[in-house]
């Protein structure tokens, strides 16, 4: 809860459709299934990241990723997504799914190197602007 104003600024920072506080607070509120976590450089403790991610039995769901801009293009993804994946094996994940819009095109990039791979697409998913979604998964 400490983190959330500046999760909420990285949030806008990043999505034309930003999450609520509420819906940030609602997966705080909802352990044992939603495992949110920020990311930061030290030795500052600045907050440049959140990943929030559902675990429900063998499934992982990734709702929610974004890094600030001024971090983007560093490989700092990379080694977030890495790490993220690494955990959920660890936790007892077998598999993973996320949805992201056509339009990220840095984003789908990243996942393919990540192995993921299309799974089909939902459509009308996004809103402001109207897109969507590329529904993308990978086994752990």
């Amino acid at each position: 809860m400490e983190d959330l104003d500046r999760v909420l600024e990285i949030e806008h920072l990043c999505y034309s459709n930003p999450w609520r506080p509420s819906s940030f607070i609602g997966e705080l509120e909802n352990p044992p299934f939603s495992k949110p976590f920020v990311v930061f450089v030290e030795p500052q403790k600045i907050i440049i990241g959140y990943v929030i991610y559902w675990k429900i039995k063998e499934e992982i769901q990734i709702s929610n990723i974004a890094l600030h801009p001024d971090f983007q293009g560093r490989g700092i993804g990379e080694t977030v997504m890495r790490r993220v994946l690494e955990m959920c094996r660890k936790d007892g994940g077998e598999y993973v799914i996320l949805e992201v819009r056509p339009s990220n095109s840095g984003a789908r990039n990243l996942y393919r190197k990540l192995d993921f791979q299309v799974m089909g697409v939902r459509r009308g998913y996004y809103q402001n602007p109207p897109e969507d979604a590329i529904l993308m998964g990978r086994t752990l």
